[in-house]
């Protein structure tokens, strides 16, 4: 916003972003800018860009932002280089190119170009019209004068058609040609078709297309966020286009005029008391602090600038006021939205809108374009809070934000990894984890697998979840971490903050988080990977959970799996599409000794699989297969990974092997032989494995049939296990065996219980 000692209309060219940006300043001018309604605001600007044609982007400051995007700029910037090209160079005003003889036409002809120079600069279309007006009076002329003036008026004639053809291709007539009909001269309401600013407050420097193209079809519209902090999202369709537009419409948008004035003001005074480094490792408290002070401010001013402000719009306005200074602005505001996965900021960031990945419509392209100053903000600010460097030494960061229930991760590169700057890719995590029921209700797996799978980590064997980018290991390997026994301790080892360990802790969970050093830095004070690995070893009998097994650490676990070291479950995370594409990862690119590899004993692979349509993909399991021990060199040939679990995908499910159907599974031999009146008994181990898959299944039956949802949550996700256990136990010890004959009847009578009473 400029200062109130600049001077009406002045302005000046700001390198932003990549992009050279014209800043004409307006405040206190008697009208709001724009391009479309005056002519004197058209020429004032054409002017400007004949000074400065390197110019990409227009902005009015007033009490807001009238921003004119780069394809609005180029069509005011091509009618400035015509202006600048019959004036300079064509030298359209000389007296050789009005007249060729000293005839009695030059006086009129320079008012007649004068005049169309002039209305050129501030309405092209009533220029095209005059150029077009005085073609047709001087034909009429030519045919009425004396044979010697002819010829020096047929010049003028062809002169005069230059011109015009000129103005006629240029882009601006081009789009507006359609609307002609009807026009009349001087009707500036023409441009609105095609010079739509879009306003941003000045409490912001985040850009945001508001109007929704007019050729766009409304597909879905939603609201996100929560009390007074609400959003409208509206999904929208443009023929020929194959990505949707995700038009976001926050409450930053839709604000008084006097709370703009309000907002602005309090910004200017917290934007110079600006959190130190140290408090940003504290994001939630520091927050909390500020939304005090912005409170208190925000009255304050109401106060002072005599604005009625009640308590809802109070709250409203320091949420507002919080994350467009020490927060993360507009990006905030979309981590909203439960529906989204992904979120990407591409370099050049300025001049790119946002793309998100929306669980039901696939990649989308936002209405949000983020300044530089927001993008270099948000970089320091994440450099505080993961006590990480970002630099052209180190030009990656890998971190995570925590804002109440929003959880994401953050992955950020620069120069000279990204030559075009700063650019983002932002994973939002749930905000309570996945659960095995809630992975049934939306066919990532089913109820079988599921119940194989609680079998298997009650059974504490050693698994990797492996799949390529995006397809839900890690979110997986959360909800397997709800189905480890809460009495159990866990040890979790990530170098960037996934996996749902607060709210384990919230459930009462043992558990323990370790943060080591990512594997893409070389120096920092972390602790490597491994050196955590071999340091939990030391922290007592505990399941131990890999964020994600990337480097060199995985020696380090692959030598606590050979030795026994571990007890329980130890699981991670793997990028790999297949078992072998696992274990060619863990032994050739990670140096693992392939006898060591036998050490796993399943992988769990979830992929994306495409639609037929090629436009959209759906998250699935689509293997599971146990590791057995008896090859020496290669597991593929040696037929070393037999499939339990294949999917079907004609059917979209997974099903048993016959393998799995006929008892001919090592792993699972292994887990019952360490169990009374399981070992030798397949028909027992079996229907242990469709119980657990049952009650699975019976709760997300219930849930769609009740609408409570809640119980497909963690939360009783962790208490159905445990009143499970119980009934089992109780079970066993009357018959011998916890059969799901005698089993589910009990946990379902108690399941609708709960749910009739509601009590959780």
């Amino acid at each position: 916003m400029p200062s109130k000692e600049e001077k009406l209309y002045s302005y000046e060219v700001r390198r932003e972003g990549g992009e050279d940006v014209l800043h004409i300043n307006y405040l206190g001018a008697p009208f709001v800018p724009s391009l479309a309604d005056y002519p004197e605001v058209m020429s004032r600007t054409i002017d400007a860009l004949i000074e400065n044609p390197g110019v990409s982007r227009i902005i009015f400051a007033q009490q807001k932002n009238y921003n004119y995007d780069n394809q609005e700029t180029m069509l005011l910037l091509e009618i400035a280089h015509l202006y600048v090209y019959l004036l300079r160079q064509e030298k359209i005003l000389s007296h050789e190119k009005l007249t060729s003889n000293n005839g009695p036409y030059f006086n009129q002809r320079y008012n007649e170009i004068f005049s169309f120079l002039f209305l050129l600069r501030q309405d092209p279309v009533s220029a095209y019209f005059e150029i077009k007006k005085i073609i047709i009076q001087t034909k009429i002329l030519f045919d009425r004068a004396e044979q010697q003036y002819r010829n020096d008026i047929e010049n003028y004639i062809h002169l005069l058609e230059k011109i015009l053809s000129l103005l006629e291709n240029t882009s601006i007539i081009q789009k507006l040609i359609p609307y002609f009909e009807g026009y009349k001269k001087g009707d500036r309401t023409i441009y609105d078709k095609i010079l739509k600013p879009d306003v941003i407050p000045n409490f912001t420097f985040t850009r945001l297309v508001y109007d929704i193209p007019a050729d766009a079809e409304i597909i879905d519209q939603y609201t996100v966020g929560e009390d007074f902090d609400t959003s409208t999202v509206t999904i929208l369709k443009r023929k020929d286009e194959s990505k949707l537009i995700y038009h976001i419409n926050p409450p930053e948008n839709s604000l008084d005029e006097d709370y703009n004035i309000l907002l602005n003001l309090a910004r200017g005074v917290l934007i110079e008391h600006q959190p130190k480094a140290e408090e940003f490792t504290d994001v939630e408290r520091i927050r909390n602090v500020f939304f005090n002070i912005a409170k208190d401010l925000l009255q304050d001013l109401s106060q002072t600038q005599r604005i009625k402000l009640n308590y809802a719009d109070l709250n409203k306005l320091a949420t507002i006021l919080v994350r467009q200074t020490i927060g993360f602005g507009l990006v905030e505001v979309i981590l909203q939205d439960k529906k989204l996965q992904d979120i990407m900021l591409n370099a050049p960031i300025p001049m790119t809108n946002i793309y998100v990945r929306h669980q039901d419509y696939d990649e989308c392209k936002t209405n949000i374009l983020p300044s530089q100053s927001d993008i270099d903000s948000w970089a320091a600010k994440f450099r505080m809070i993961s006590g990480r460097p970002l630099d052209e030494a180190n030009p990656i960061l890998d971190t995570q934000l925590e804002i109440g229930k929003l959880r994401a991760r953050i992955a950020i590169i620069q120069n000279p990894l990204s030559p075009d700057g700063l650019a983002y890719a932002i994973r939002r995590h749930r905000e309570e984890p996945w659960t095995l029921p809630l992975y049934v209700n939306n066919r990532m797996l089913n109820s079988f697998t599921a119940g194989l799978l609680s079998f298997l980590i009650d059974g504490a064997r050693t698994l990797l979840v492996a799949g390529t980018r995006s397809s839900g290991k890690t979110s997986l390997l959360g909800s397997l971490m709800l189905e480890i026994i809460p009495k159990n301790r866990i040890i979790v080892i990530e170098d960037s903050l996934e996996l749902p360990v607060e709210s384990l802790r919230k459930l009462e969970y043992d558990i323990l988080r370790m943060k080591v050093r990512s594997a893409l830095l070389k120096t920092t004070t972390e602790v490597s990977a491994d050196d955590g690995i071999r340091t939990s070893l030391r922290l007592g009998d505990s399941c131990l959970i890999i964020g994600e097994v990337r480097s060199v650490e995985a020696k380090a676990l692959y030598e606590a799996m050979r030795v026994g070291a571990l007890a329980n479950v130890v699981a991670g995370t793997i990028h790999g599409a297949s078992p072998y594409g696992v274990f060619d990862r863990v032994v050739n690119d990670l140096e693992v000794p392939a006898t060591s590899f036998k050490a796993t004993d399943l992988i769990v692979v979830c992929n994306p699989i495409k639609t037929a349509d090629g436009l959209h993909s759906i998250k699935r399991v689509v293997q599971v297969s146990e590791v057995r021990k008896h090859w020496k060199q290669d597991p593929q040939l040696e037929k070393g990974f037999v499939d339990l679990l294949n999917y079907n995908i004609e059917k979209d499910e997974l099903e048993p092997s016959s393998d799995l159907i006929n008892g001919d599974s090592e792993v699972i031999k292994s887990v019952a032989s360490n169990v009374k009146g399981w070992a030798g008994n397949w028909d027992a181990i079996y229907d242990n494995i469709l119980l657990r898959g049952k009650i699975k299944q019976e709760i997300v039956n219930v849930a769609k049939k009740t609408g409570y949802s809640k119980i497909l949550e963690s939360g009783f996700n962790t208490l159905s296990n445990h009143v499970f256990h119980e009934i089992s136990d109780k079970v066993r010890q009357e018959i011998g065996l916890p059969l799901g004959e005698r089993v589910f009847p009990e946990w379902q009578k108690w399941l609708n219980n709960e749910v009739k009473t509601k009590k959780f």
